[in-house]
């Protein structure tokens, strides 16, 4: 089975793109476990419950990876956790830097961010700059991570297609 990876900055329609993915190739997608365990928790996140987002991000990988056909789209890996640990905290539990040594992902869509900010309490950065920060640090580790990566940009139908030939021509190999 293949894993591919949606990622890149907030809203720029990962999950919409993960989705749509998804339902394409009749398979399941691991949803970011973050939205879910943030959405339940009753105060400020801390730096402690980024490693059980992260555990729990692998955890639903690893059920969902059951269930799929052929390939399995992600809404995020572990990358994005250590980013964050990294940007608001300056450290990062070694659990996840050890989990994301051993993790295999066959292909990175990256999603840029010329589609518009959507407002949502879970956000943090709609700041243009900060997009543009954001998404160069993505553009750069998936460029170091030695994984073939596809940069999906255009409307909402373009990144559908873009997304679907890059995910077609992995599965021709």
């Amino acid at each position: 089975m293949l894993k591919v990876v949606v990622i890149g900055p907030e809203s720029t329609g990962k999950s919409t793109l993960s989705e749509q993915l998804a339902t394409h190739y009749q398979t399941v997608w691991v949803p970011e476990y973050a939205r879910q365990y943030l959405e339940e928790l009753p105060r400020p996140y801390e730096q402690h419950d980024l490693l059980t987002i992260a555990k729990g991000q692998l955890a639903l990988e690893d059920e969902q990876a059951a269930r799929a056909n052929k390939v399995l789209i992600c809404d995020t890996d572990l990358h994005v956790i250590n980013f964050w640990s990294e940007f608001k905290y300056k450290t990062t539990d070694p659990w996840i830097v050890e989990q994301i040594k051993t993790r295999h992902y066959d292909l990175y869509l990256l999603t840029y961010i010329d589609i518009p900010w959507e407002e949502d309490p879970l956000r943090e950065y709609p700041d243009p700059k900060m997009r543009e920060y954001f998404y160069s640090v993505y553009k750069d580790l998936v460029t170091a991570s030695g994984t073939p990566w596809v940069e999906i940009k255009g409307s909402f139908e373009e990144r559908k297609s873009s997304a679907v030939a890059a995910v077609d021509n992995l599965l021709k190999k």
